[in-house]
């Protein structure tokens, strides 16, 4: 189940610069995981290879387990294409400075050599994409032809998440944040 929450933020940051900012809370009735306060940024050039262009989350709080909304849009001007370096930057909030969180089991601040073996390790090649990506047709395996893809809002469920001990509630940061 951790790979789910590596994959989210894959697909989310695949070649592209962006910045998410959250807040968690996690709670101990009904082991539920509150995120507030989600926001992005782009923080890329215009003419990077691949733009994330709106991104749209609800409702505020997002509870995991729970339903949530999400509309995107984004486009790539490259065949996005494997093997597929991905660098994932997370960031914590401490004493009112910006930590790193160190890669533990694939989640944090980590170096994935081939994206695409991980979007493969999900949905393995052969299988159709998820709904609403199916209905849409947002591919869910490399290589990502150049193009402009869109996902109008859209329902899905979270499942629960065995999030980390050490994924404590806090401001959180994270994306392909630049140096």
């Amino acid at each position: 189940m951790k790979n789910v929450i590596v994959i989210n933020v894959i697909m989310l940051c695949i070649g592209m610069q962006v910045n998410c900012a959250l807040d968690f809370e996690k709670t101990r009735t009904a082991y539920t995981v509150k995120i507030f306060g989600f926001s992005w940024e782009n923080c890329g050039k215009p003419d990077d290879p691949a733009v994330l262009k709106t991104l749209t989350l609800s409702p505020d709080p997002i509870t995991v387990p729970g339903d949530l909304k999400a509309s995107a849009s984004g486009n790539t001007t490259v065949e996005l294409a494997a093997p597929l370096a991905v660098n994932v930057t997370l960031e914590k909030e401490v004493a009112g400075f910006w930590v790193k969180v160190p890669c533990v089991e694939e989640i944090g601040s980590c170096h994935y050599a081939d994206g695409c073996d991980l979007l493969n390790q999900l949905i393995p090649p052969g299988q159709d994409c998820p709904e609403p990506l199916h209905t849409y047709g947002i591919p869910c395996h490399c290589p990502f032809k150049a193009g402009m893809y869109t996902l109008p809002e859209s329902d899905f469920y979270l499942p629960d998440i065995d999030l980390p001990y050490w994924l404590t509630n806090g401001h959180y940061r994270g994306g392909q944040i630049p140096s």
